[in-house]
């Protein structure tokens, strides 16, 4: 493998490393969506619902790593108190909140048939 891409490799390790060191909200949402997948797959769902419960968890994780990123990058500009950099941090974090939301609602869809 070509040096520069093992080196971004290590990098994107690094990152996500921090955050699963760092962060008890990414545990949260991985732990859910483990045991949602564990469910999905114990009631036999199709390969497409389990792709679509696989896509829905990464994009929540990756919102919340984006979130942890965009909060570093806020204190490392403004460490001082300041409203618009709550306000970014605040609207960084409804973001997530919004894909966690959704992601209940998809789960909903796929589940409420099943067990229904």
């Amino acid at each position: 493998m070509p040096k520069k891409f093992m080196r971004s490799f290590n990098y994107a390790r690094k990152g996500m490393g921090h955050v699963l060191a760092t962060q008890r909200n990414i545990w949260i949402h991985f732990g859910i969506g483990v045991l949602v997948l564990l469910a999905a797959i114990s009631l036999k769902m199709t390969p497409l619902e389990l792709a679509l419960i696989v896509l829905t968890v990464t994009v929540v994780i990756a919102a919340e790593m984006f979130n942890t990123a965009l909060e570093a990058l806020v204190d490392l500009v403004k460490p001082e108190d300041h409203p618009l950099a709550a306000l970014v941090k605040n609207v960084a974090a409804g973001a997530v909140l919004a894909l966690a939301l959704g992601a209940i609602f998809i789960g909903l869809l796929l589940f409420i048939p099943r067990v229904a």
